[in-house]
């Protein structure tokens, strides 16, 4: 009995199962705990080590040579645990492999819940059908925008959903088994597509479907009612800005041709009168009124041509006839046009030029009207006895900077903005005083942008103004 205690420690067999820790396994969030696991194994190699020992001590009572008994009872308790120690292991695989497929199922669980959760919440509805045309996978917004029955259940027929709506009459009053065999003919031939259909209540579906490499087919749905009507609605504002510009460039036209004509009659005869071609007027009051005849006309044509000038503007039909113009003589030309204008008021008009004449592609007669309207703003706009400079203020070979500045009454930020707004004035309390349209600086601005250069501003209310252009040079 002693020998046999004193023997059973070192068999590998019993060390390797009892004597070293199991390999350490990773705790996982849904596996059998540990504790659980080992206490199989304990119980086997109990169960064991019990059963050698009631050998062992059978053996050495019944009989009398012990050596070929140890020898027998040694490979029989190795045999023993080897065969406990393997049971065990395959008992724990298992029992690893049961915790990791538990695992795997509440993933799976929650994977599904969320995509379910997902697609319940996506504003869309969404239905799948497999390649037999069994409804495989919907959401509860895809019953809803096509007013399906509450229990629609997975496999439904797509035979039958076709059928459901056709019998409702959603597809029109055709024959209900003809309309069904054709949409499901085309249902899975008709892939990809993007179509719309008007429901009875009058709302509008967009319907997407695409094909799936299982031989399945996704749609997704989506109300597209309220984007309907607001396409409508700005197809019907446009139609009607189409038609109220039509409309502008008739009255326009009209005006061009029914204002003009006369005007340039009153005109004519105004200067005839005026200048007594055709011998003196008695009365010297007749001049007085035929002058004033005369200046009244000049300036409605004036307006007339600043109305259609910025109509052209407006339409981006601008005609341009461009060529080498020179700054310097432009500038000359229109200082003699308003000097008279500038005298009156005892305005002094500097040009700040350098020797060297600078030259710019563009349209002569757009340039003249461009420093024209501006020289006129400072002049109107200016204290009398003041001061107008007109400068060239950077010397690029590219562009061509110009300034006119005046000391006159000036305009803030938000004057600036109306003033360049189509007839608007900067002040339109104070430059009653002044006459005018609002239509000096939005042509400016106009003709400058029309030969690809800029317009800006720098004002300051009691401080005067500075007007400055870039223009590009020659091209």
């Amino acid at each position: 009995m002693s020998l046999w205690k004193g023997s059973i420690g070192r068999f590998p067999g019993l060390t390797a199962a009892t004597g070293r820790a199991a390999t350490p396994v990773q705790p996982l969030s849904y596996a059998v705990p540990r504790k659980r696991t080992a206490r199989p194994r304990r119980a086997v190699i109990g169960l064991g080590s019990v059963l050698l020992l009631a050998y062992g001590t059978t053996t050495f009572i019944w009989h009398a040579e012990r050596t070929p008994l140890v020898i027998a009872f040694v490979v029989f308790s190795v045999a023993a645990a080897t065969l406990a120690w393997r049971g065990v292991r395959i008992l724990e695989r298992q029992q690893l492999a049961a915790a990791h497929l538990q695992r795997g199922e509440l993933r799976l669980k929650r994977q599904n819940s969320l995509l379910q959760s997902t697609l319940e919440n996506i504003g869309e509805g969404l239905s799948v059908f497999d390649s037999q045309g069994r409804l495989v996978a919907w959401n509860y917004r895809f019953r809803e925008l096509l007013d399906l029955p509450a229990d629609l259940a997975v496999g439904a027929s797509l035979n039958d959903i076709l059928m459901h709506q056709a019998v409702r009459g959603d597809f029109g009053g055709d024959d209900p088994e003809a309309e069904v065999t054709r949409r499901l003919d085309l249902f899975y031939r008709d892939v990809p597509t993007t179509k719309e259909r008007v429901m009875l209540p009058g709302r509008t579906l967009q319907i997407r479907r695409r094909a799936m490499p299982n031989g399945a087919v996704i749609s997704i749905y989506s109300d597209v009612t309220e984007i309907k009507a607001s396409e409508r609605k700005l197809i019907e504002a446009r139609s009607q800005a189409e038609a109220a510009n039509r409309a502008k460039g008739d009255f326009l036209a009209n005006m061009s041709h029914e204002l003009r004509t006369p005007l340039n009659a009153i005109i004519g005869f105004s200067e005839v009168i005026s200048n007594e071609l055709f011998g003196p007027i008695a009365n010297q009051k007749y001049p007085e009124y035929i002058k004033d005849i005369h200046t009244s006309s000049l300036h409605l044509l004036s307006i007339i041509n600043d109305v259609l000038d910025m109509s052209k503007i407006e339409a981006g039909k601008v005609e341009l006839s461009k060529e080498i113009v020179q700054i310097h003589n432009v500038i000359s030309e229109v200082f003699r046009m308003v000097h008279e204008r500038a005298r009156s008021r005892d305005i002094e008009l500097i040009a700040q030029l350098p020797d060297q004449e600078i030259e710019i592609w563009a349209d002569e007669r757009s340039m003249k009207q461009i420093f024209l309207n501006l020289l006129s703003n400072a002049i109107k706009f200016s204290r009398e006895g003041g001061q107008i400079y007109v400068r060239n203020t950077a010397y690029r070979p590219d562009v061509a900077v110009l300034e006119i500045e005046d000391h006159g009454i000036g305009m803030n930020e938000e004057e600036q903005q109306r003033a360049l707004q189509p007839f608007g004035q900067a002040k339109p309390v104070i430059t009653r005083n002044y006459g005018g349209t609002g239509l000096g600086l939005p042509i400016t601005k106009g003709l400058v942008e029309a030969h690809g250069g800029t317009l800006t501003i720098d004002s300051r209310a009691g401080r005067g103004t500075i007007v400055r252009i870039v223009l590009p040079r020659l091209q």
